[in-house]
C-alpha cells in the first residue's frame, strides 16, 4: 500500500512541477494537441465515409434484401467506429510520445537537472533519428503486448460475473502499467536501458507502478484530459524513474521531499 500511495505521489509532484514551470508547459503541450489534431480528424474521416467504406468491403451484401442488409452494414460500421475508438486510447500516449520524442526528451531532461543534487542530467549520446528508431520500435513492441492483454481481456469480459466485476479493475491495472512504461521510458532510454531492462525493473515495483499509471489511465478517459496532463506525467514519471534507479534526489524549489532512493528488488 505504501508503494501505491508513493506512485500516486509522483503523479501529483509531476503536475505540481509543470505548474511551478509555467514556461515549460505551452511547450510540453505541442505533441500532445499535434496528435489529438491527427485523431479528431481520423475519426471524423471515419465517420463520414466510413459507411462506404463497409459497403465497398462487403460486396456479398449488396443482394440482400431490406432491412437486413442495413441492418449489417449498419452493425459493421458501428463496430468499427467504436474499434477505431479503442484503438486511439490505446495508442494515444505512445504516438504522442512519438511525436513528442524531442520535446519530452528536454522536458524529462530538465527535470533530472533540477531535482538532481548536482544539477545534472544523464544523456544518451545518440543521435535524434537513433533515438526515434528505438522509440518507435519499443513502442510498437508494447503496443503489440497491450493488444494481447486486451484480447484476453475482453475474451473474459463474457465470463458471468467476474467478467463485469473483476476483470474491468484488472484491465484499468494492466493499462496503468503499460501506460507507465511508456512515459518512464522518455527518462530510462536516456539512461541506456532497454526495453526488456525496463520491463524488469517496473515488475520489480509493481504496486508503485500501478499506484501512478492507473489513476493516470482513469483521468485519461475523460475526453482530452490527456493533452493536458501528459507534460507532467512526463515530469512525475523522471521522478519516478530516478527513486526505480535508486538515484539520490533532492527537494525541488519549494522544499518537498522527494520519496527515498529505493532499490531495484525492494
Amino acid at each position: 500500500m505504501h508503494d501505491l500511495g508513493a506512485g500516486f505521489s509522483y503523479l501529483l509532484k509531476g503536475q505540481r512541477w509543470m505548474a511551478r514551470h509555467g514556461r515549460h508547459y505551452g511547450f510540453g503541450l505541442i505533441p500532445g494537441l499535434i496528435t489529438l489534431v491527427l485523431y479528431v480528424a481520423a475519426l471524423v474521416a471515419l465517420a463520414l465515409w466510413g459507411e462506404d467504406f463497409v459497403s465497398w468491403a462487403t460486396p456479398f451484401a449488396d443482394d440482400w434484401s431490406s432491412p437486413w442488409q442495413g441492418l449489417f452494414r449498419g452493425f459493421l460500421t458501428a463496430v468499427l467506429f467504436v474499434l477505431a475508438l479503442l484503438l486511439s486510447v490505446l495508442t494515444f500516449t505512445a504516438v504522442t510520445l512519438l511525436i513528442g520524442q524531442p520535446f519530452y526528451e528536454t522536458l524529462s531532461e530538465k527535470v533530472d537537472r533540477d531535482v538532481s543534487p548536482d544539477g545534472t542530467a544523464p544523456e544518451s549520446g545518440l543521435p535524434l533519428w537513433r533515438e526515434l528508431w528505438i522509440s518507435a520500435r519499443d513502442s510498437l513492441r508494447i503496443l503489440a503486448r497491450a493488444v494481447l492483454w486486451g484480447v484476453l481481456l475482453f475474451a473474459l469480459g463474457f465470463v458471468p460475473f467476474i467478467g463485469q466485476t473483476f476483470i474491468p479493475v484488472i484491465g484499468f491495472f494492466v493499462t496503468g502499467f503499460f501506460l507507465t512504461e511508456e512515459l518512464t521510458a522518455v527518462a530510462l532510454q536516456r539512461r541506456g536501458i532497454d526495453l526488456r531492462a525496463r520491463l524488469t525493473l517496473l515488475r520489480s515495483r509493481k504496486t508503485l507502478i500501478w499506484g501512478f499509471g492507473t489513476p493516470l489511465g482513469l483521468s485519461f478517459l475523460v475526453p482530452f484530459v490527456a493533452v493536458f496532463l501528459m507534460p507532467g506525467a512526463v515530469a512525475g514519471a523522471t521522478m519516478m524513474a530516478r527513486d526505480l534507479l535508486g538515484e539520490e534526489t533532492e527537494g525541488d524549489q519549494e522544499g518537498d521531499t522527494e520519496v527515498g532512493p529505493a532499490s531495484v528488488g525492494e
